[in-house]
Parts: C-alpha cells; sequence; structure tokens
C-alpha cells in the first residue's frame, strides 16, 4: 500500500511538471507572473541597533544613506519600477517586521543594504623582563620572565560581497512562498488569485518550482552586483550564500532576495568612502547597473527573446 501511494505522488508530480511545463511557453511565464514591478530595499540594522561601528560612524546610519540614494537612483533612472523602503529614518525592526513589510509589498525583489566588518589585528613584541619569585620544594626562587606590549591596528581587509540564503535554507523559503504568494485558480487566467492549498498537487509542486527559480535569480543577480563592483574599481570579494548560520530575512520574503555587504567600516580608507556623499552615490549607481542587467534578463527571457 505505501509503495502504491508513492507511485501516485510520483505520478501527480509529474504531471504537475508536465502541465506547468506546457502553460505559458515552457511554464517560465506563469512561474515569473511578472518582470521586475516592485523593489523592496531594506536599509540593515537601525534605531537601537547600530551595526557595525567605524571610527567615526555607525553601520545604521550609512545603509540608511546608501538606501535612499539607491531608492531616488533607480526612481531617477527606472521610473518604471516601484520601490518600496522598509525603513527611511533612524528606527529598529525586527528582522521578521521587516519581512512582513516586503511580503505586505508583494515586492519582486529584496534588496538588503549592509556594512561589513573585520577584527583588529593584535600585535606584540618583547618588553624587557620581569623577575618573579616562586617557591619549589620549601626554598624561595628567582626567574627572569620575559614581558611583552600588545597593540592593535585597524583591520587592512577591504572589498564588497553579496549574499543569498543559503540552499540549505529553501525549505523556509518555500514557507514564505505558501504563506504570501498566490496561485491562478484558472491556469488560463492570471486574473483569479487564491492562496496556497496543501491538497493541490500542482500548486504543491509550483512552490518548489519557484523556490528553485527565485535561488536561481538571486545568485545570478548576487553575481552581477559583484560584477559591476569590480567594474567600477571596488574590489570584489565575490557573490556568497551563508549556509550553517542563514541570513533569516532572505529566506524570509517571498520574492528573490539579495544582501549587499558594501564594505568594510573597519578598514579606514573604506569607511571615509563609504561616508562621502561622493562614496554612496557611486555604491548606488553601481547597483543600480547590476538592477538593470537583472531587469533586461527577465523581460528577455519573458518574452522568448535570447
Amino acid at each position: 500500500m505505501m509503495f502504491r501511494n508513492i507511485f501516485v505522488v510520483l505520478i501527480l508530480s509529474l504531471i504537475s511538471i508536465c502541465c506547468l511545463s506546457f502553460n505559458n511557453k515552457g511554464g517560465e511565464k506563469k512561474l515569473q507572473k511578472q518582470t521586475l514591478r516592485r523593489i523592496v530595499i531594506d536599509p540593515g540594522h537601525g534605531g537601537i541597533d547600530p551595526g557595525t561601528k567605524g571610527s567615526n560612524s555607525e553601520e545604521k546610519d550609512v545603509a540608511l544613506a546608501v538606501a535612499l540614494k539607491l531608492q531616488k537612483t533607480i526612481n531617477e533612472e527606472m521610473p518604471e519600477v516601484e520601490v518600496v523602503m522598509t525603513r527611511t529614518t533612524d528606527i529598529f525592526d525586527k528582522p521578521r517586521i521587516k519581512a512582513n513589510k516586503a511580503n505586505q509589498a508583494k515586492g519582486d525583489l529584496f534588496i538588503s543594504i549592509h556594512c561589513n566588518e573585520a577584527q583588529a589585528v593584535t600585535h606584540k613584541e618583547p618588553d624587557g623582563y620581569k623577575t618573579i619569585t616562586y617557591r619549589s620544594k620549601g626554598k624561595k626562587h628567582t626567574k627572569k620572565v620575559m614581558q611583552y606590549s600588545y597593540w592593535t591596528t585597524p583591520s587592512e581587509v577591504i572589498g564588497t560581497e553579496t549574499y543569498i540564503w543559503g540552499i540549505g535554507k529553501n525549505s523556509f523559503k518555500e514557507e514564505a512562498l505558501k504563506e504570501n504568494d498566490f496561485f491562478s485558480i484558472d491556469s488560463a487566467s492570471d486574473k483569479e488569485l487564491s492562496k496556497f492549498n496543501p491538497n493541490d498537487p500542482e500548486q504543491r509542486v509550483e512552490i518548489s518550482l519557484r523556490t528553485q527559480q527565485y535561488a536561481e535569480r538571486s545568485r545570478k543577480l548576487a553575481v552581477t552586483v559583484e560584477e559591476e563592483f569590480e567594474k567600477s574599481g571596488r574590489v570584489s570579494r565575490g557573490a556568497k550564500q551563508r549556509d550553517e548560520k542563514g541570513i533569516w530575512v532572505l529566506q524570509a520574503v517571498a520574492m528573490p532576495a539579495i544582501l549587499i555587504e558594501i564594505g568594510f567600516l573597519s578598514n579606514l580608507k573604506e569607511e571615509a568612502f563609504l561616508t562621502s556623499e561622493e562614496g554612496q552615490q557611486q555604491t548606488a549607481e553601481t547597483i543600480v547597473k547590476a538592477l538593470k542587467r537583472y531587469k533586461y534578463s527577465l523581460d528577455n527571457k519573458t518574452t522568448g527573446s535570447r
């Protein structure tokens, strides 16, 4: 009986995949639902949570300044795209609230802006001897012990990093899609929508396929962002995923999602760049170049172009 049930599930899954593939030129248009129309931008930290601290700056302020410039640049260069901000002032929201804001906005993309840090480098050097007295076998003894001086210098680590959620966290992404995404009641019409039905095998398959699709889009965008940073003259530390610890907010939003570490506030030169108007604007413009490439790839895939 158990094998019969497994066989039935497999057949239903295959039928669902075939249906998804048949509809709308290979299923891509149905799964995608729409091109890039709404971006949710999340300036990291805020309020009582300062995040990383530089020599004269805090992550929450730098992230907000860059995010606001990013919003303005998108509005100017991509006017067809709506921007939703999780915060525009110095307030603190828990990650769950940020995710809820993004999901309620029904965004097509989530971008979280953060700043990085690296531990200061510790140095030591000999600083003379100290004579100490100790007892052994009832007798007093003395010996000289080398003393050291310790000091630290700021880390020289620099560069940008762009993260996606760990693929090992896909089950959480699927839950976010089940709770916040919508499905067409009639595959011939995207106007009639319903919430996820756990008893619908086609929707279960679609959730899995959509999660994989969003992961791949997030990965491609992360790579594109880092390519554009490198073109702009910044040091790129690459596109990455964090499997073990994960990045909760990225897997909790029902859309492709990336987190951009725009640089190290622990590095004095990079901190100066990130706190300057010029550096913040350059960072925003670089991200927009990546977004234009991302949107172009979505639009062409939707229309069946190259």
